[in-house]
């Protein structure tokens, strides 16, 4: 994967972007020039030119727990995003399977999502994550919303106590990232229920008496 680290430099909205590549994810083309679409990071990846937004960008931490999804392969490792500055490497040796060389994709496809732990953050930014822990592992199904990761904590609650009152009301499962990404399953109606108070609670974070106008949502079976 050694080929594939760029210098990366930040853009703001409608600047021409001065590499060569398809546009990816942010970009936009006018002229056959590349242009960004928001403040963000440049990368190039896969003959693909991207803009990972910094609005809203989480800030990785050893010990966080993060939603990421699989975006490329390598004979060693995995490349997850993780809604950071940079992708994450996933190596063989940090999940709880045995896997050969050039075997990766028998174990996590490309879109597969995973519930992780940042293991390492470096001083440039550049974070590792691992599966070697209880409670980690593929997501199967389910549906993924994101959120500002500023948002994470009301999301959570004191003590897990938000978290735990839409699990209780909707018969959901509901995993957390604190990069923001939120993973959710149940029925059809408990999740359209769940992603409904949490965009109440992102929308409210900052206002007072929020628990209790989300109990009052739940609470009302016509929603």
């Amino acid at each position: 994967m050694e080929e594939e680290k760029k210098i990366r430099k930040i853009v703001v909205p409608g600047e021409e972007i001065d590499m060569e590549g398809k546009p990816g994810r942010g970009v936009f083309t006018e002229n056959g020039k590349l242009y960004s679409s928001y403040l963000g990071i440049v990368e190039s990846r896969s003959g693909y030119v991207n803009v990972i937004p910094l609005s809203g960008c989480y800030i990785p931490k050893k010990g966080d727990k993060v939603i990421g999804k699989i975006v490329d392969l390598a004979p060693m490792n995995w490349v997850v995003d993780i809604n950071a500055p940079y992708y994450a490497p996933l190596h063989v040796n940090d999940v709880p399977w045995r896997v050969e060389f050039g075997d990766t994709g028998r174990f996590l496809s490309i879109g597969d999502v995973i519930l992780a732990k940042v293991s390492n953050v470096n001083e440039m930014g550049q974070v590792w994550i691992t599966l070697k822990e209880q409670g980690l592992r593929k997501l199967e199904g389910g549906h993924i919303i994101q959120i500002s990761p500023s948002k994470v904590p009301r999301v959570i609650g004191k003590s897990g106590s938000m978290i735990q009152m839409l699990k209780d009301y909707t018969n959901c499962r509901i995993y957390v990232g604190q990069n923001g990404v939120i993973w959710i399953s149940g029925s059809p109606e408990g999740m359209i229920k769940v992603i409904k108070a949490i965009r109440m609670i992102e929308k409210e974070a900052h206002t007072f008496g929020l628990t209790d106008r989300i109990k009052e949502f739940l609470e009302r079976g016509d929603e």
